[in-house]
């Protein structure tokens, strides 16, 4: 299996799992999983994102930002705010042991969800 399947295959798995956590009721422990989780799939994503940008587009990024920032400029994805809004989530979540923070957070996470969807489309596509 190659790097790029592999990626695929965790940021599919990711996504899955973050998914069901968001249709469970929510409570503090649901709560905890799905931001938890959240942080997991961003970080699966942007790499592999890299990745595809490497491998089909030549071009290298080093940071979350910059490869979603790639990703606009390669037409990979459509240029969104949102996902250097969702880079600012990501490094909100490793503070949500305040509770406040964990709420916002918790609230904005099935927008994260149907983006990563769309990237998970998206690279199935190119690599197809």
């Amino acid at each position: 299996m190659s790097k790029i399947e592999s990626q695929l295959e965790d940021f599919q798995k990711a996504s899955k799992r973050f998914s069901e956590v968001l249709q469970q009721k929510e409570n503090e422990f649901i709560r905890d999983s799905a931001i938890q989780r959240f942080e997991f799939t961003f970080d699966i994503a942007w790499k592999a994102l890299k990745t595809f940008l490497e491998e089909y587009y030549n071009a290298s990024c080093a940071s979350p930002r910059a490869c979603f920032r790639e990703a606009f400029h390669q037409g990979v994805i459509e240029y969104d705010e949102r996902w250097i809004e969702m880079t600012n989530w990501r490094n909100t979540a490793v503070h949500t042991y305040k509770e406040k923070l964990a709420e916002e957070l918790y609230k904005k996470l099935p927008t994260a969800l149907k983006y990563f969807q769309i990237l998970l489309k998206k690279l199935k596509e190119i690599k197809e």
